[in-house]
């Protein structure tokens, strides 16, 4: 891995007083307690080789890591008192699956009938998966970003997850709960599997899948299209309804303050009025004002709004598409769209795109897992050295495990590690398993790196992360030591 020495910005939490590094060391005095006013376990981190970002790197380094966050990196650090010290070789941030599927309900998984609206993180299962999450955590995964209803062309809002074991509440687990809008496009159909018998006289099952027509497919990619379009008209009326509420708010007071500047006269007029009308037997109307009419507030509608977020690039759209012209067509209907955040899951004819996805930054999403003779149509022309090819044609990749099996997380470093077996630049791959993944679905300011402030997510290594070699010692999640060399 080829990296620079660089530092960032050493700042100070509570009352521990922090200074700026002169050289290799530090100028002035080492604070030795614990930060008043924060709670938790607290640690010291040595590291004889520090990963601060994909790219930096610096040697000898410490890290203080006190309720949940980073809150001091520097070289000559003291112990300080009823902190845990613990050594290792490297130390980076921990990985990241922007494509997972451990943690969601197995019916959420496979429902063909979500709405924009639905909530993976409310059909989260905490509770059976904590062998998965435990094997996960000794991969050096410590969050995903998992999505529901992968089968069906809209998978609700997927959320960034935490897989710390300890935590059992879906509130506290999710990092984000509304990290992304998911869709899918030309997927096969699950028809079930059944038995056939060969000439010989055995069976063997076959999966009955059935791919879907062309036109369907390009139907499906002006169904995404449309559909972001009418969330960016509802959240056009909504503005304009502000806008239109204001003015009218605006006219009534300019109203009232005329009226009352004209009392007098506004009431001898007005009791003049009444009293004709009284004595020509006449019922007497108030006279109303055009402002008078206020404006009507659009109806609320919570799948609308949902599209409205990503039409105006508040939250990414997770798309899986595979075939080339799919994927060409999806590309050219986002793009009248403006603002819309697009990221490809899975891609496996990407490569034809490559240059449009790099010009304009869309990330790429691969799973670069063993495909056989009986692949999904959709999988036909997948290829493991993907995310290498992409790579080097300037497209932003990152790696998954495929959002469909549960299991498929805890294999997400040797998923890497087939990637850069197939000529993926192995920092490449580390950058796709933390700060670009954080980057993707905006938890970067908590998670992808070593900085002081983020949440302490990392890992402590025998050697460099990714190479075939190396060992997870010690892993952290959210400031917690949820893996020893002991468990």
């Amino acid at each position: 891995m080829s990296l620079k020495a660089s530092w960032p910005d050493v700042i100070g939490l509570a009352s521990v007083v922090f200074f700026p590094l002169v050289g290799s060391a530090l100028a002035g005095p080492v604070p030795t307690s614990i930060a008043p006013g924060l709670s938790g376990e607290v640690y010291v981190i040595r590291a004889s080789k520090l990963i601060i970002r994909p790219g930096e790197e610096v040697a000898n380094a410490s890290i203080l890591v006190q309720d949940g966050r980073i809150l001091r990196i520097g070289q000559e650090m003291a112990v300080p008192e009823g902190a845990t010290e613990v050594k290792g070789e490297v130390v980076c941030a921990s990985f990241i699956d922007p494509w997972s599927a451990l943690g969601v309900d197995s019916q959420v998984l496979a429902d063909r009938g979500l709405v924009p609206a639905s909530r993976a993180v409310d059909g989260l299962d905490l509770y059976s998966s904590d062998h998965l999450r435990e094997e996960a955590l000794e991969a050096g995964v410590t969050s995903i970003r998992l999505q529901g209803g992968w089968q069906g062309s809209i998978g609700g809002l997927g959320a960034v997850l935490r897989l710390d074991p300890a935590v059992d509440d879906p509130g506290a687990a999710a990092m984000l709960a509304d990290a992304s809008l998911g869709m899918s496009v030309g997927l096969s159909i699950a028809q079930g599997s059944s038995f056939r018998q060969r000439p010989d006289g055995s069976f063997v099952m076959e999966s009955g899948d059935r791919p879907v027509d062309v036109f369907d497919r390009l139907s499906a990619i002006d169904r995404v299209v449309t559909s972001i379009e009418s969330g960016r008209s509802y959240r056009q009326a909504h503005v304009e309804y502000r806008y239109e509420l204001e003015e009218w708010e605006k006219a009534i007071a300019e109203s009232a303050e005329k009226l009352e500047k004209d009392f007098k006269k506004a009431k001898k007029k007005r009791d003049k009025e009444k009293k004709e009308a009284e004595e020509k037997g006449k019922e007497f109307k108030e006279e109303k004002y055009k402002e008078d009419k206020k404006p009507k507030q659009p109806k609320f509608d919570a799948n609308k709004d949902v599209l409205a977020r990503v039409a105006m690039g508040e939250i990414p759209l997770v798309v899986e598409v595979h075939r080339a012209g799919e994927i060409r067509n999806l590309l050219a209907g986002i793009e009248k769209l403006g603002r819309v955040r697009l990221i490809i899951a899975g891609g496996t004819e990407a490569l034809s795109a490559a240059d449009d996805l790099a010009k304009r930054h869309i990330p790429v999403i691969v799973w670069p897992s063993l495909r056989g003779t009986s692949a999904k149509d959709e999988f036909s022309g997948h290829d493991l050295s993907q995310a290498a090819e992409l790579a080097e044609a300037g497209v932003t990749v990152l790696l998954g495990s495929g959002g469909r099996d549960a299991t498929a997380t805890r294999d997400l470093p040797l998923l890497a590690s087939v990637a850069i077996g197939h000529g993926l630049d192995r920092e490449a791959a580390f950058n796709a398993l933390t700060l670009g993944a954080a980057r993707a679905f905006d938890v970067s300011d908590r998670v992808g790196s070593v900085e002081v402030g983020k949440d302490a997510d990392l890992l402590v290594l025998d050697g460099l992360p990714l190479e075939t070699n190396t060992r997870v010692q010690y892993v952290f999640c959210g400031g917690r030591l949820v893996i020893t060399p002991e468990n």
